[in-house]
């Protein structure tokens, strides 16, 4: 798939089929994760994958209904069946201590979220779904994945096949209302 057919046709994908991924696919994605670029290329961004039932149904529970979701009239945080029924979910972390702390800018954020990005557009050329969970509780999902306190856990992915195709491209702002030259003109 072109890169730019990927872009333009990655959708979120929230319900999957009862299919498990297969190890190579699997691998393919992380390593696509992997290739990111990072902060002065120190690679802080480490991957936990989770395929037993009753932890991923842990970390449904664990994604709550924030204020966001709650105006818009959700009674659970969209991603919770996502979560729990995928065959896999892939929990990013970083080591903050391994990347950039300039002037308060924490660039390991930005790092995960570059991973993020190729793991998304990797798992959608591979016939994969995925969607991006950032809303859950941290310090129980650490204490869940044995993950030590100086890690820092960013986000959630469940992964699998898409329960329905989707196509077609999902809209955006056009781009005169979202890129301006020489100086802001909003």
């Amino acid at each position: 798939m072109d890169t730019m057919e990927a872009i333009k046709s990655r959708h979120s994908v929230r319900r999957f089929a009862d299919r498990p991924v297969e190890e190579e696919k699997l691998l393919q994605v992380l390593d696509a994760a992997r290739q990111a670029p990072s902060w002065a290329n120190l690679q802080c961004v480490r991957f936990i994958v989770v395929k037993d039932s009753a932890a991923k149904r842990r970390i449904s529970e664990l994604s709550y209904v924030d204020s966001f979701f709650a105006a818009r009239g959700y009674k659970t945080n969209p991603s919770q069946v996502a979560l729990a029924e995928a065959p896999l979910v892939i929990v990013a972390c970083a080591l903050p201590n391994q990347s950039g702390d300039i002037r308060g800018q924490q660039y390991y954020m930005t790092d995960v979220g570059l991973a993020a990005e190729n793991l998304l557009l990797a798992a959608h050329n591979l016939g994969l779904g995925s969607v991006f969970v950032s809303i859950f509780e941290e310090k129980p999902l650490a204490e869940l994945l044995d993950v030590p306190a100086y890690i820092s856990i960013v986000g959630l992915f469940p992964l699998g096949y898409p329960l329905h195709e989707v196509s077609g491209v999902t809209p955006r702002k056009p781009l005169k209302e979202t890129v301006f030259y020489d100086k802001w003109q909003g």
